[in-house]
């Protein structure tokens, strides 16, 4: 460790131009030193010019400096001479084994500063000097030092190969393309490794998304423990201090509220600390995978990495919700509310308000709220408005996203999408990234001939041209199908739909809809399906319990 800090530490008091220990150093106005001999010779290069630079930072000076010795530098030189160390630091500059040469260098040589991948030659520093001073280097693209530049050149024309072929899956050079390749798919080698690295990016940017997205969950289950531990303290003190003023009867029935309130909060917490349990193991598997991504992202070896890829890039479906839903209402407060009632109400109603309790304080649904009635009007169904993008991973080759992906369209020529098992290989269909729970209204603009808007089970086959994959032709599936003309809702089989052409479509989803209200059926313009219902996890649908009612609505209903 000594001796390497002693090499840097004398790299300090080397000349950039000759790459030797100073010489009668001199310090320009910027801040650079040099050999007097070596920037006074650097200079006379340049007598024709009005203005001088400095060799490293390019300043400018005018009219031509006045150089003096630099005692103390030089005393500095002078001492580190005397330590030895100058020919370890001048070994420093030469090319080892392991380093790239300068290709320009006679005898031995030094290590390259930049490599030049329109010359496809490495320089050192000093020898890298004309790409910096004269303007026909001016184009050139300098990069670190590599040994590999002959590989970037085309070994049948003898051209950089700049290009990138999709169809043959390789590096081409321009010549290439319009030859052997002039009917493939080509692009710029380097937009095409930008696509690569971004797709991996994403699968790591996913990782972490969902190891934050978890981290949420678990606070937001922390304080609904502690939600539920408040609600029922104070459910509890308050039922005492009202029992506490009746007779003996009424005392024990204080009592018996109380063990139902416990064994309720006892069955929630565990509940609670379950999914809690099962999110933190998640959390530390994303984080295991995460480090496997970045380590794989690490690998040099190109052929490794190519080769590893497929098998490495594509990310594990979660099995929880991507997010944790809170309901925002006091635990226990109809059991407080019945209490109540009681203590007014005392002798007289006694009997009945008792049935009141005990059975408040034993169903379940304690802590739901009234369900809101179904949506009528716009302005009714905004209420529940969701903002919707698309899934980049789920697009069919030949649907084109913009607008941060808000918006998509039907184009001619195929995109190289990465494959990605989520996406549709022949139906011209996309998902949405968001996860759809509970009640969700959203409303899609559309121009062209044709549109499906459709909601569908996460499971539904996204590989080949059979009905299995296509929107409205399964059970996993439903669909509005709207042309110039007509409606029609689709669902294994079509239902026509009358009204007048729309370009505004309104979707209405409600997958805590009671069976009974999930009957086909039309009416005043909407039309209803009956489905399982849908919970999102990771942008997509999976199954729960329960139905879904989901309605699309015509423009003339959204005024």
């Amino acid at each position: 460790m000594a001796h390497k800090g002693n090499k840097l530490y004398s790299e300090k008091f080397f000349c950039s131009i000759c790459l030797d220990l100073l010489k009668d150093p001199v310090a320009l106005s910027c801040g650079h030193s040099y050999c007097m001999k070596c920037i006074e010779t650097h200079w006379d290069g340049e007598d024709l010019k009005t203005t001088y630079s400095c060799p490293q930072c390019r300043k400018t000076f005018t009219p031509r400096p006045v150089l003096e010795k630099n005692v103390l530098l030089a005393e500095l030189v002078e001492e580190l001479k005397k330590t030895g160390l100058q020919a370890a630091a001048a070994d420093h500059c030469y090319a080892g084994a392991e380093d790239v040469a300068c290709d320009v260098c006679t005898g031995r040589k030094m290590k390259a500063f930049k490599s030049c991948l329109v010359c496809l030659v490495s320089y050192c520093e000093k020898h890298l000097q004309p790409h910096y001073e004269s303007p026909a280097f001016k184009k050139h693209q300098l990069v670190e030092p590599s040994k590999n530049l002959q590989e970037n050149v085309c070994s049948h024309h003898d051209e950089v190969m700049k290009m990138f072929c999709r169809t043959d899956q390789q590096s081409i050079c321009y010549l290439c393309s319009m030859e052997e390749h002039k009917d493939h798919e080509t692009v710029k080698a380097a937009a095409e490794r930008t696509e690569r690295q971004k797709t991996l990016e994403v699968s790591r940017l996913n990782i972490q998304q969902r190891i934050q997205d978890r981290q949420k969950d678990v606070k937001l289950l922390q304080q609904e423990l502690k939600d539920i531990r408040v609600s029922a303290e104070k459910t509890v003190e308050d039922s005492q201090e009202m029992f506490s003023k009746l007779i003996h009867l009424i005392q024990k029935r204080g009592r018996d509220v109380e063990q139902q309130i416990r064994s309720q909060q006892e069955t929630k917490e565990s509940r609670v600390k379950e999914l809690q349990e099962k999110l933190e193991q998640e959390i530390r598997d994303l984080e295991r995978k995460d480090a496997e991504l970045k380590q794989f992202s690490d690998t040099s070896d190109h052929n490794q990495f190519l080769h590893k890829y497929p098998s490495v890039s594509a990310l594990s479906e979660s099995t929880h919700s991507s997010s944790i839903s809170i309901r925002p209402l006091r635990y226990f407060e109809d059991v407080t509310a019945a209490v109540k009632e009681l203590n007014d109400k005392i002798q007289d109603s006694l009997k009945n308000t008792w049935t009141n309790i005990s059975g408040t304080g034993t169903q379940p649904d304690v802590l739901l709220p009234e369900p809101e009635p179904e949506p009528k009007t716009r302005a009714e169904f905004l209420k529940y408005s969701r903002d919707i993008t698309l899934d980049l991973n789920t697009a069919h080759r030949k649907l084109s996203l913009f607008e941060g992906n808000r918006k998509v369209k039907v184009i001619t020529c195929h995109h190289f999408y990465p494959d990605h098992p989520d996406r549709f290989t022949d139906w011209f269909q996309i998902l949405s990234r968001e996860s759809l729970t509970g009640r969700c209204y959203w409303e899609v603009e559309w121009r062209g001939d044709r549109l499906y808007v459709a909601v569908s089970y996460k499971n539904i086959s996204r590989t080949g041209s059979t009905s299995e994959s296509a929107f409205g032709l399964n059970d996993k599936s439903w669909a509005l199908y709207c042309d110039t003309y007509s409606y029609k809702f689709w669902y294994n089989t079509q239902t026509p739909i009358s009204g007048p052409r729309s370009s505004r479509i309104g979707v209405y989803l409600d997958h805590t809809a009671e069976e009974e209200e999930c009957d086909a059926w039309l009416q005043e313009g909407r039309v209803m399906g009956r489905a399982s219902c849908l919970s999102g996890d990771d942008r997509l649908l999976q199954p729960i319990r329960g139905n879904q009612i989901y309605s699309f609505i015509p423009e003339s209903l959204l005024s």
